[in-house]
């Protein structure tokens, strides 16, 4: 794209934001009560506006990545199972479906049944209608969050000759992703964590390990992928996740839950009919089946994981329960790791648009005091993506409040104890350390914009 182009870009998505803090102010909607440091002439009242609202306008998106997403959909899952039911082999594919653990809460809530349940309900229809395995990404979580550890604690240790090591964001969110690439530039994107999503990780698992298990070519396999969020789907057509090798990306499809939802309403089944079917396992039936969620204080997690290890790691201390204090709202709230007197570790939670543009706000001025930022464009986190949250263009809170108590039920696993995460890295990657590793659990998120980082001082 030509320089002009990136700027035209750049220019509609700034004002794109802008018109919406306007529409907001304007229809007396204004931001949560600190939003002065972002607008000091904005009123005080909070208003739900996310980034994927945002971004859905496709003011950043090109029409060759338009086509792409609108791709993704019910029917292009339909047209494959009806290619399945002809006899012609040469176009028969395999159909694996992996569930994101933020997406069985919603299915939970609306079988009337717990986590568990709600998963095998959701393996026995998916398997009713044509996909032959079933999966769910927590293994895929589980790598992201031991790299993610990994690379905290790398640039920890380089901090002080390296300017750009020091704060790490987290990069599970796509449309965080797509706003620091598009907007914000080379501020953030240095700081943006190498670590693939559990999405797309999942996306390697089974486009490489379980194809070679399976003796499959990648591109026989279809790999759904269920989520809550409909900006999963603008990360599935990545260019980097795209082998042109294989002319294969490793999702070829993103659906949120009310989709799969509304198909299951389509098809008229009801949850009493639906077979329970235990979910399938990358490691086969020897693994461990359990369903388990990671440690956190809702649906993510990277931010405990990473503050526990690293205090361990860097200072010997052993964490057991984090404490939050939260600052502007719920969704901007630290955490913090003091040894007497000393604070030797200061992390961050920010979700949401508008405490998106706060910490922006604070960068610009070299005001941003943490080493690690969990960011999530969602408010309240992956279970209110707008793929299973909405109900008439509005968040439903009552039904986010039910996911997040059902979710909370399950057990929670780490996943330094998980033994099919460490059978994988040897069997799988040829160990944590490996090219292979760097290869397939890694990426980088680069700059296309040219904006110029203020001089800052971690």
């Amino acid at each position: 794209m030509s320089e002009v182009g990136r700027t035209k870009r750049k220019e509609k998505c700034e004002n794109c934001t802008k018109q919406c803090n306007k529409k907001q102010t304007e229809d007396g909607v204004g931001p949560d009560p600190e939003q002065e440091e972002v607008n000091e002439q904005q009123s005080e009242a909070p208003a739900p506006l996310l980034l994927s609202a945002c971004l859905s306008c496709e003011g950043c998106v090109s029409e060759q990545e338009s086509l792409k997403i609108s791709q993704q959909s019910l029917e292009e899952v339909e047209q494959v199972l009806a290619l399945n039911k002809r006899c012609d082999a040469s176009k028969h594919r395999v159909l694996v479906a992996s569930v994101c653990p933020q997406s069985l809460p919603f299915f939970a809530v609306k079988f009337g049944v717990d986590v568990p349940e709600a998963g095998q309900k959701l393996c026995g229809f998916l398997k009713s209608i044509g996909v032959q395995f079933v999966f769910d990404t927590t293994l895929a979580a589980g790598f992201s969050i031991l790299e993610t550890q990994k690379e905290f604690i790398q640039r920890y240790r380089r901090r002080h000759h390296d300017p750009h090591a020091l704060p790490l964001f987290t990069s599970s969110c796509p449309g965080w992703i797509r706003y620091a690439e598009r907007v914000l530039g080379s501020l953030v994107t240095p700081h943006i964590c190498t670590a693939r999503s559990p999405q797309q990780i999942m996306g390697c698992l089974v486009k490489d390990f379980f194809c070679q298990q399976q003796k499959l070519s990648p591109e026989k396999v279809f790999h759904v992928v269920l989520a809550p969020c409909f900006d999963k789907k603008l990360e599935a057509v990545r260019e980097e996740f795209y082998s042109s090798l294989m002319e294969t990306r490793d999702v070829d499809c993103v659906l949120t839950s009310k989709e799969i939802y509304r198909l299951m309403e389509q098809r008229k089944v009801s949850v009493e009919e639906l077979d329970s079917v235990p979910l399938d396992q990358v490691l086969g039936e020897a693994a461990d089946a359990a369903l388990t969620r990671h440690d956190g204080r809702g649906s993510e997690g990277f931010l405990e994981h990473v503050f526990k290890h690293a205090a361990k790691e860097l200072f010997g201390l052993d964490v057991q329960e984090v404490t939050y204090k939260t600052l502007r709202n719920r969704d901007f709230q630290e955490v913090t790791l003091e040894r007497d007197g000393e604070t030797l570790l200061q992390f961050a939670a920010v979700y949401g648009f508008r405490n998106i543009q706060t910490l922006v706000h604070r960068m610009r001025k070299g005001r941003v005091p943490y080493q690690l930022v969990e960011v999530l464009s969602c408010p309240g986190g992956c279970l209110s993506g707008r793929g299973q949250s909405e109900e008439a263009g509005r968040v439903d809170r009552a039904l986010v409040q039910q996911m997040e108590e059902v979710y909370s039920s399950l057990p929670v696993r780490l996943p330094e104890l998980n033994p099919a995460l460490k059978v994988l890295y040897q069997d799988w990657l040829q160990g944590q350390d490996s090219l292979q590793t760097s290869k397939l659990l890694h990426t980088e998120y680069r700059s296309q914009t040219h904006t110029q980082p203020p001089h800052m001082q971690w």
